[in-house]
């Protein structure tokens, strides 16, 4: 079944997990603070997000990458030698009828001719990876952030998935956590330390990292899951965002002069990641297509059939290289769609 919104637009939905499996550089541009190439933060909170456009065009990278092998390349003919006219890639991205209903027409001089049947929100927090004197690390959240998660599940239509809010969320004060009971995470019994920082524990957040634990991770990764259930902590608004904004990696690039082994002059400089682990989500929102293609519309790109056909792309592909540095292996993320739309099971 689709979703209706207040605006009354037919419209399926869902939210995609992004876990990053290396170190990710959302970039900003540069800046002119220490950190030369700091990474994209909501203004109000300092938060790490990612922007909506970038994630939607990595999905279009994604999707055209799938679509390319039903499209061959053209050639022409040029004094006497056929010459390459478009890739694969380029007669996809311009031509395939699913990738340019869904994302939007390929060619610039028809970019306003209709928009792309897909919408993506900026990508949000929901737990960040801290280290832990006991049990390596602990994914951290907040009430503030499990609150936008609570409201973006219904925005999504997935409210009757009811996440299990802890009690005592409401009466949480800095430094004190939610630990789940048993914990590796727990030192003397009570409390646990993150950083430099000690918490003193208020009670069980179980039941909420079981819900992410199932939701946002593949089911054949036998790791992050288990680890989840128990290495999850609810700390106070404040004591997060501490820690998303000053225990992010900061790391120094350079470039050397190969004859004298020295920097070159204004080489050095210093760029942001998020650490490895971190999980994020975004909103998919997918409505009717938009294209004059009057054949059989109504029923080929209703919006279950749009978010169906990007739900089986990321099915297929589990992977997406987000942010800067590819070559140095920064970015890659495993992502997986939690949607009211039936999807087809997992492999």
């Amino acid at each position: 079944m689709s979703n209706t919104l207040q605006t009354n637009r037919k419209t399926a939905s869902a939210l995609m997990f992004i876990h990053a499996q290396t170190s990710l550089h959302p970039g900003c541009g540069t800046a002119l603070g220490t950190v030369d190439l700091p990474i994209q933060r909501q203004r109000h909170t300092g938060w790490p997000t990612i922007a909506g456009s970038a994630l939607k065009g990595i999905l279009r990278d994604a999707y055209r990458e799938m679509q390319k092998e039903q499209h061959p390349a053209e050639y022409e003919t040029q004094n006497g030698k056929e010459v390459l006219k478009r890739t694969r890639r380029q007669v996809a991205n311009e031509d395939d009828a699913e990738l340019t209903a869904i994302f939007g027409p390929g060619k610039p001089d028809e970019s306003s001719a209709y928009a792309g049947a897909l919408s993506v929100t900026d990508a949000r927090i929901l737990a960040y990876p801290v280290r832990s004197l006991r049990g390596v690390f602990a994914w951290v959240t907040s009430p503030a952030v499990l609150e936008i998660l609570h409201r973006d599940l219904k925005l999504a239509g997935l409210d009757g998935n009811h996440l299990p809010l802890p009690e005592q969320l409401s009466e949480l004060r800095k430094n004190q956590a939610l630990v789940p009971n048993g914990s590796p995470l727990l030192v003397s019994g009570d409390k646990i330390v993150l950083e430099e920082f000690d918490f003193q524990r208020q009670g069980d957040c179980g039941p909420l990292a079981e819900w992410i634990a199932t939701r946002a991770f593949w089911n054949d990764d036998p790791f992050s899951p288990s680890r989840m259930k128990t290495h999850l902590v609810v700390l106070h608004d404040d004591d997060f965002t501490h820690f998303v904004r000053h225990a992010t990696e900061v790391l120094a690039r350079i470039a050397l002069d190969y004859e004298r082994k020295t920097v070159k002059s204004g080489a050095l400089f210093y760029q942001e990641f998020l650490p490895p682990e971190t999980l994020l989500y975004t909103v998919l929102l997918a409505y009717e297509s938009r294209t004059k293609e009057k054949e059989n519309a109504a029923q080929k790109w209703a919006p279950e059939v749009i978010l169906q056909k990007v739900s089986d792309c990321l099915q297929q592909t589990r992977y997406l290289q987000i942010g800067g540095d590819e070559t140095t292996g920064k970015g890659l993320c495993t992502v997986r769609v939690l949607t009211s739309v039936p999807i087809k099971k997992e492999n």
